[in-house]
């Protein structure tokens, strides 16, 4: 993949802006991608298979969109919880550049585009819904859901997508095993797995 790819925290590749169409939360949407970011050209199949599955977000409180790239998981959960805090969480800045563009685009106003390390410690999630990213290598992935899972509120629940044959199942069971997470799957549909993880009875 080279050195440059949609995890680096500063991609080298050309950063012109290209405009795309996408339906989000019920709304035919315009909105700007770039390369150097997950899924320039356009909606994801995961993403898509991953939205038209999670319920409706809680409509306060703090949801996460974790790998958020340019956007169209957090500008979902900002447009059909607009009370709501929503964190768009990744380590690219071009991403998140793209993410706040969007969101100005969409004059959506709550919607904090930020690395990881700046999202308060303190902060717990009543959602999370992400299509993370799988390609960053296994320690790294671990590492990252070691981190933010725990932070789900006692009765709120994940939603991961993870295609089939870059190791849904041996995700689930890692996340069941290792975290000590409740983990079902929720929907299987066009090569992906749909997760939802919830803390275990009794936590």
């Amino acid at each position: 993949m080279g050195s440059d790819h949609y995890f680096s925290p500063a991609p080298r590749s050309d950063s012109t802006v290209r405009t795309i169409r996408a339906r989000l939360a019920e709304r035919e949407l315009e909105l700007v991608t770039s390369a150097g970011v997950f899924s320039p050209e356009h909606l994801d199949q995961g993403t898509r298979v991953l939205l038209d599955t999670v319920p409706e977000p809680p409509a306060a409180g703090h949801l996460l969109d974790l790998g958020a790239g340019w956007g169209p998981i957090a500008v979902s959960l900002a447009l059909q919880s607009p009370d709501a805090t929503v964190w768009a969480v990744d380590v690219n800045e071009r991403a998140l550049d793209l993410v706040r563009r969007n969101c100005q685009r969409l004059s959506i106003s709550n919607v904090n585009a930020v690395v990881p390390d700046d999202v308060p410690a303190e902060v717990r999630f009543a959602q999370i819904v992400s299509n993370p990213p799988i390609r960053v290598g296994k320690a790294e992935l671990h590492a990252m859901l070691g981190q933010w899972l725990p932070r789900l509120e006692p009765a709120a629940a994940a939603w991961l997508v993870v295609a089939k044959h870059l190791g849904a199942e041996s995700l689930q069971r890692w996340i069941g095993t290792d975290l000590g997470f409740d983990v079902e799957r929720a929907a299987n549909s066009k090569g992906f797995r749909v997760l939802e993880v919830r803390h275990a009875a009794g936590d």
